[in-house]
């Protein structure tokens, strides 16, 4: 069954195990292993350190409180020492558990550190149709939640695990050095326990990644409904009470599953509970019938049936607490395991588009600016390039057999109706996605050839649906280069014809534009990317309908700002405007996703194709005035000679 809101992306198959997840989460563990080994050593140093005091009481009881034969100065100077040994020891063993756990702590965060490093970077990597098919709050909840879900499996279970297992085999050794018969007796049930524990293990791992992805699903909801855009989408539809509701539902799923993690295995705990606590009248009711019986074993008198008794119950209470400990870990690992598959799965997720091997670095200052699209076909359902000739674009293709070349400081408008695929084709310069069939170019290399960054620095966009950092206009306007110096800002800002309307806020600026640049107008925010493009000064530049939401002041103002921006570089547009159409050198017309049309703006009037009827059904009653390179004048949205 599909999930809602596209919790999951299609591309991704959900797994209830992923094969070989134990060694990749001990393999985050190799850049930190002298730690980890200093981490192991302590741990074995302190759980050795826990034998003493055992052994120490068996000497008081068989060597200082019954032994009533021994002189009594004698008993009392044995007495003073043995104390002074039982209090130094937990001091002893306090202090090194201390550093332990600082160690412990240190390789955990590390480690998660290392985690959300490498999911965020992989993310940072993955295809624009990865963040088109997923909700932005399942994305957030795999490197929040998650990664920090399994901080207990990292700074607790790694660590104890082998603690607690030096902690069991030491104490059962002694165990059995003191009195195998009174051992096995402790010990007899574990087996059938262990059993037990893997099958709740197993069960509380399916919760745990029901649990991951309910929270998930609910934090989806908070960040699409809780943000600028969602509260309004909300409010002006009236919205409140059905997205309350839908909170309230899955905050309920999450409610249970929480419960049900909480419980389950909480009566097989309960259950081992019982058992040690018990188990220790046994071993009296065993030792007592040995005393009576007056059978005390080979070499061994009452005295030392005592001490034995006496430390075989104290290592008892010391044996329960691990013990229960690896009877649980187990549950523990498989709900850590769960969040770690669903980190992995993440991590594991195919970048289709990357650098390739030998791919050339093009560098900005030396770039031409020269495109060409060489018979472009790309659709988005398309997973590779088949054998064969292109299917027609009525049959699945979004772009197809698209050619054109645009030479150094051209301007090239893409015109035509809504879903002809004119925001596609400018996606596919800057490799946002990749061409199935032919190749765009850029001065002549494939830009499947040429590295992403040095793409990302040649290509400059502005888009319709701007977006600004919740951050101050300086740190926005530097996000197009980090290293301009103030001089610069207030030139790009002033190009873009936004300097004064900056220098008319209380903090200039620094002044905050709001989530998503809510504090500031649609033309303000239009005026804001244009100054951080120019103060890029890429080579090349993409238009996609920077000016068509705009009030008529407001594109006024973005079209004098987009002069400067213009001149002096490539220029792709797509053009819902007709005074971005007669700037233009070439017209194309797409249509159904191939070029139907090109030419210039008055060349494709005479022709009267489709290029016309577009042109007197949207700018026939537009005001525009402006000149063309042949002497055409356009007042009114009429041709005048």
């Amino acid at each position: 069954m599909p999930r809602p809101h596209g919790l999951t992306p299609p591309e991704v198959p959900e797994q209830k195990a992923r094969p070989g997840t134990g060694r990749r989460i001990i393999r985050t563990f190799a850049p930190y292993r002298k730690k980890v080994g200093l981490v192991a050593a302590l741990i074995l140093l302190t759980s050795a350190l826990g034998l003493i005091n055992p052994l120490l009481i068996k000497v008081v009881f068989s060597d200082v409180i019954l032994a009533t034969d021994e002189p009594a100065g004698e008993r009392t100077r044995l007495l003073f020492v043995i104390v002074a040994a039982m209090i130094a020891t937990p001091i002893v063993s306090g202090l090194f558990g201390l550093w332990q756990t600082y160690l412990n702590n240190v390789v955990g965060q590390n480690v998660m550190q290392d985690l959300r490093n490498d999911l965020y970077a992989h993310l940072q990597g993955m295809p624009l149709k990865f963040f088109t098919s997923t909700r932005t709050g399942e994305i957030q909840s795999r490197l929040t939640n998650d990664v920090g879900g399994v901080q207990d499996v990292l700074t607790d279970t790694a660590s104890s695990l082998l603690a607690n297992i030096t902690i069991v085999i030491s104490t059962v050794a002694l165990m059995f050095y003191l009195s195998w018969p009174l051992a096995l007796l402790s010990i007899a049930i574990l087996p059938v326990f262990t059993v037990i524990s893997r099958k709740v293990g197993q069960i509380r791992r399916e919760v745990s990644g029901q649990t991951q992805e309910s929270l998930a699903g609910l934090t989806a909801i908070m960040q699409e409904t809780l943000s600028v855009s969602g509260i309004l989408l909300t409010k002006a539809f009236g919205r409140q009470s059905y997205e309350t509701d839908r909170f309230r539902r899955e905050n309920r799923k999450l409610f249970g599953l929480e419960i049900r993690r909480t419980m389950v295995g909480r009566g097989f705990f309960a259950l081992i509970q019982i058992f040690f606590s018990i188990t220790p009248a046994f071993v009296y009711l065993v030792a007592g019938f040995m005393l009576l019986r007056g059978y005390a074993g080979p070499g061994q008198d009452a005295r030392d049936v005592v001490g034995t008794v006496v430390a075989i119950t104290t290592l008892q209470s010391r044996l329960f607490f691990p013990l229960g400990q690896l009877l649980n870990v187990n549950i523990e690992v498989q709900s850590g395991m769960a969040l770690f598959d669903r980190i992995f799965e993440y991590l594991d997720l195919e970048r289709d588009i990357t650098n390739h091997d030998g791919a050339i670095e093009l560098e900005s200052s030396q770039a031409k600016g020269e495109v060409h699209f060489d018979d472009v076909w790309f659709r988005y359902d398309h997973r590779g390039s088949g054998a064969g000739e292109p299917e027609a674009p009525s049959r699945g293709w979004t772009i197809g057999g698209v050619d054109f070349h645009a030479s150094p400081g051209q301007l090239v408008a893409l015109v035509g109706p809504s879903g002809a695929g004119k925001t596609t084709l400018t996606y596919l310069l800057p490799r946002l996605y990749d061409v199935d069939r032919g190749a765009v170019r850029i001065d002549g290399s494939d830009v499947r050839d040429i590295t992403l960054e040095s793409l990302g620095e040649v290509i400059g966009m502005v888009t319709q649906e701007t977006y600004l950092f919740h951050s101050t206009i300086r740190e926005n306007l530097a996000y197009g280069r980090p290293d301009a110096t103030e001089a610069e800002l207030e030139a790009a800002a002033r190009a873009a014809h936004i300097y004064d309307r900056i220098m008319e806020m209380p903090e200039k600026f620094d002044t905050l534009v709001g989530e998503r640049g809510y504090k500031m107008s649609g033309g303000e925010k239009q005026r804001l990317a244009i100054a951080r493009v120019i103060l890029k000064d890429p080579r090349i530049l993409i238009l996609d309908e920077a000016t068509s939401a705009l009030d008529t002041h407001s594109e006024r103002l973005v079209q004098q700002a987009l002069k400067p921006l213009v001149q002096g570089r490539t220029t792709i547009a797509i053009a819902h405007r007709l005074s971005t159409i007669l700037a233009a050198d070439t017209i194309l017309f797409i249509d159904k996703g191939r070029i139907v049309e090109r030419g210039s703006h008055a060349e494709l009037l005479r022709r009267n194709g489709a290029y016309a009827a577009l042109y007197r059904e949207q700018f026939s009653d537009g005001e525009v005035e402006a000149r063309t390179e042949d002497g055409l004048v356009l007042s009114s949205g009429k041709v005048v000679r």
